[in-house]
């Protein structure tokens, strides 16, 4: 039996692996490598499973925020860049037969109408949303049912 669906927020760089790029991809699915914080890796290994919801954030941006929705589509696997000694991911501490990062597969589901973190900390149903938290700058949190509803219930009003 499986558990319910979890969410997820996601962060990556519109110049890396935007919404635009993501949905580009053959079946609109990407590999999230460059994973470089133990607890984002953590969720990825032990939290997250295929068909859970992702808000897909730009980050490092004129105007960070959710540029679409995605899902887990799975396939966790060792995130080959902490091999590669000409990638900015590379880990020299990490080994083929015990490597420290993974990376796992995001299918782009659509682009949305960007909501700002300006916008988002205008509803006070979201004052405790994970992303708003001062310092926190994980580039994968977990997303409780009760904010997910409430920002999809935001997009489809912007339809």
């Amino acid at each position: 039996m499986n558990a319910a669906p979890r969410y997820w927020l996601m962060k990556n760089e519109p110049d890396e692996y935007g919404i635009d790029q993501a949905l580009a991809a053959p079946d609109a699915t990407i590999a999230w490598d460059g994973v470089r914080n133990y607890q984002a890796r953590n969720f990825m290994r032990d939290g997250m499973q295929v068909g859970d919801g992702v808000l897909y954030w730009h980050s490092s941006c004129a105007e960070p925020g959710i540029y679409g929705i995605a899902r887990v589509a799975g396939n966790l696997r060792p995130d080959a860049s902490q091999f590669d000694a000409q990638s900015k991911y590379f880990d020299p501490k990490s080994k083929r037969e015990a490597p420290r990062w993974l990376m796992l597969d995001v299918q782009a589901l659509r682009k949305i109408e960007p909501i700002s973190v300006a916008a988002l900390r205008q509803y006070p149903e979201l004052q405790d949303m994970r992303v708003l938290q001062k310092g926190n700058r994980l580039s994968i949190t977990p997303v409780d049912a009760v904010h997910w509803d409430f920002i999809i219930g935001l997009i489809e009003a912007q339809r």
